[in-house]
């Protein structure tokens, strides 16, 4: 995987017709990146906020906007990590000085905003992780909760703050989290504001895996990589199905929810990826998916 400093970036080449895509403004707090050779189709989100701590402020969220838009529709990627370029922080959560000189109606706007994000993150149709290598609070926490899976360092710190700033979670944070660990736990952390670290993150499930952090400060960007490579292989439309399935199904009765695993698979039995998928378990070689 490439690391993509501001200067110097190989931006992805994809979106539909190939084209790549248009180059960031000077000192862009949000970019997209790509890995190349066997770890090509994965993509990156990369936030690089640094004197902001990575806060959710007007213009990395509007640039995060742009980087979903980005790789919606691009048939080459198969999975998106998020990843931060500031050391020590994943996403410091809502711009507080920013959100300071909003009036009622402009902040309400805003968080608005911000929960429609959340939700086009988890709307993106392939596999996400995020990688927390530090902190992730309030509406970091939020973000990454709006992943699929989550990585984090063991010294990483997540929580849901909002309780000691007057406020509440207001990007999904309520409803993600009990989704997540559990009615209980989640009220707990909500409602004391506390703050944890990876090891207990993985300890009640909020974060898939857990490593020590390393002297370059990215064990958990380097254990997402990993996590992204096992899922490269796979076949990519059903893949897709599976995380339609599961996303659909857990907001309906379980009755409901076989319905809509049926309508899913019944997408994937004409694929050229599952006749790939039987030829080669026939033949006894491993599958070359194409996400047909």
């Amino acid at each position: 995987m490439m690391r993509l400093g501001r200067a110097g970036r190989e931006l992805l080449r994809g979106g539909r017709g190939g084209a790549p895509w248009a180059a960031p403004r000077r000192g862009a707090e949000v970019l997209v990146g790509a890995a190349g050779g066997e770890s090509s189709g994965i993509a990156e989100i990369i936030m690089n906020r640094p004197h902001a701590r990575n806060s959710l402020g007007k213009v990395f969220v509007n640039e995060l906007f742009t980087a979903l838009e980005q790789l919606r529709f691009d048939e080459k990627v198969r999975v998106v990590v998020f990843k931060s370029e500031v050391k020590g922080v994943f996403c410091a959560g809502a711009d507080l000085k920013e959100r300071a000189k909003m009036d009622d109606a402009e902040v309400g706007h805003f968080v608005k905003r911000l929960r429609n994000l959340m939700d086009e993150i988890a709307a993106l149709p392939v596999p996400t992780i995020a990688a927390i290598d530090g902190y992730a609070l309030g509406g970091g926490l939020e973000l990454a909760l709006a992943c699929d899976l989550r990585v984090a360092a063991s010294s990483a710190k997540m929580g849901l703050i909002e309780t000691t700033r007057g406020l509440l979670p207001g990007a999904g944070g309520t409803q993600r989290l009990p989704r997540c660990v559990g009615i209980g736990l989640a009220k707990e952390l909500i409602f004391t504001g506390r703050q944890i670290d990876g090891q207990q993150a993985a300890s009640m499930g909020l974060v898939n895996h857990t490593v020590p952090q390393n002297n370059e400060g990215d064990a958990a960007y380097q254990r997402a990589l990993t996590l992204a490579k096992e899922i490269l292989p796979q076949a990519p439309f059903a893949v897709k199905m599976g995380k339609l399935a599961i996303n659909r199904g857990m907001e309906v009765d379980i009755a409901s929810g076989m319905a809509i695993e049926g309508m899913c698979y019944t997408q994937n039995i004409p694929t050229r990826d599952r006749q790939e998928g039987m030829a080669a378990f026939r033949e006894k070689r491993p599958p070359q998916f194409i996400g047909k």
